[in-house]
């Protein structure tokens, strides 16, 4: 944000003013640009020569004064010594002021005073908008560099007093006060705009719960690049500057369009496995800013069915749970071996603590059937057969994709803790 235009070197005269050839008499600075050498005088100009009587010319090869020590030349460009130099005294702006002209790339400040062909310097200080990973904040900017009619500065995003100094360090030198002129520029006028996309997942359980089900974000910023279990349900925010009145928001499905909304914040739910980009806009009448996005990429449905579980109260392996990822439908039955259904449930993150009826169930083999669909699953899919317990009627075939009927045995050993 900070750009340096010229390199200045001030140094205060009554010292050496020139390669030790050629001093400055009085209150003076030094002012260096590139490879040309101008000398600030506060009041008068006089110069001298620290190597004794020498030949004194003007810019243009005429003899300004033969053989003398010191001169007291008017404003201009002189030689001496073989060192080329110019004088001139300090003067002050008259009628200095700017004026802001906000753009969506920049902010330009017009300038106007009397600005001659002196060597002047500025620097400037307001405020720039700065994303802190929570909120757009002010922080503190500084610029400078030659003094013109027009100053170029970044774009503003947000109201900000911008104060332009013109010649501090020449004047600071020469023991003269500071001169400086502040313009406010004001909400209403700011036209340039930005965004920064943040987004947040929806988790399950409590908090540190720990889950059977894959693939789920843990917390709840979505980590984009990574691979999630669906439903997935996520707030995207825009978090705009204060500039920004109009919003697109852009959901695609590999190259497909799927949604387009236009709030400043959107939910959204990804059922179907595949991957997504969601991108985002915002402007106003002036400007718009550059799009931003995120990648989320939901999974595959996946079921798979331990052979066994130990509700011994060790807090390893004590219910009997499923482990999936991307479900939109479960449902699991358990039978004892005389076939009555002992326990069912339909969260798929949920399962049987090994008791019926509060009390803890005989150790053995039970028998699990259980139907789910995946997000991945057609929308009209369902089951071929119902959910009974005679094994020989179960429809094995799990051939279509997300359509899920299991049945098979479930070991409840206890053991020791």
């Amino acid at each position: 944000m900070i750009k340096r235009f010229l390199t200045i070197v001030l140094t205060l005269c009554a010292v050496v003013c020139v390669a030790a050839d050629i001093e400055c008499v009085g209150t003076a600075t030094q002012v260096v640009d590139g490879k040309d050498t101008t000398f600030v005088f506060k009041d008068e100009i006089a110069l001298r020569s620290s190597i004794g009587a020498v030949d004194w010319y003007t810019a243009d090869g005429a003899l300004y004064a033969s053989n003398v020590e010191e001169i007291y030349p008017d404003e201009g460009c002189y030689r001496a010594a073989g060192h080329a130099f110019c004088v001139q005294l300090y003067k002050d702006i008259d009628s200095l002021a700017f004026t802001v002209e906000p753009t969506c790339e920049s902010t330009l400040l017009h300038v106007t005073g009397d600005l001659d062909s002196r060597a002047r310097t500025y620097s400037l200080s307001y405020n720039m908008l700065a994303w802190n990973t929570e909120a757009w904040v002010d922080s503190a900017a500084t610029q400078e560099g030659k003094l013109t009619k027009t100053i170029m500065m970044p774009a503003l995003y947000g109201p900000t007093p911008i104060r332009l100094c013109y010649d501090t360090e020449i004047r600071a030198k020469l023991g003269l006060d500071s001169a400086c002129v502040e313009v406010e520029l004001p909400l209403e006028e700011v036209k340039a705009v930005k965004h920064e996309l943040t987004s947040l997942a929806t988790t399950r359980g409590e908090e540190n719960e720990k889950s059977n089900e894959r693939n789920r974000p843990t917390s709840q910023e979505l980590i984009v690049g990574s691979e999630y279990s669906g439903p997935l349900e996520v707030a995207f925010y825009s978090n705009p500057t204060p500039a920004a009145t109009y919003y697109k928001w852009s959901i695609y499905k590999s190259t497909e369009l799927i949604v387009n909304r236009f709030d400043p914040d959107i939910r959204y739910t990804f059922t179907v496995p595949g991957s997504y980009r969601v991108v985002c806009s915002v402007n106003n009448v002036h400007c718009t800013s550059d799009s931003t996005e995120v990648t989320v990429a939901v999974a595959e449905s996946y079921l798979a069915v331990p052979n066994v579980f130990t509700p011994n109260g060790d807090g390893k392996n004590d219910e009997f749970r499923v482990a999936y990822r991307s479900l939109r439908e479960f449902h699991c039955w358990v039978y004892n071996r005389w076939g009555k259904l002992v326990y069912e449930w339909s969260d798929p993150a949920k399962g049987w603590d090994g008791t019926i009826n509060g009390r803890p169930a005989a150790e053995g083999a039970y028998f699990y059937v259980i139907r789910a669909l995946g997000t991945d699953a057609d929308k009209n899919a369902g089951y071929t057969m119902k959910a009974v317990y005679n094994k020989k009627k179960q429809n094995a075939d799990e051939s279509m994709i997300g359509i899920y009927q299991m049945s098979g045995d479930i070991n409840l050993l206890r053991g020791k803790k």
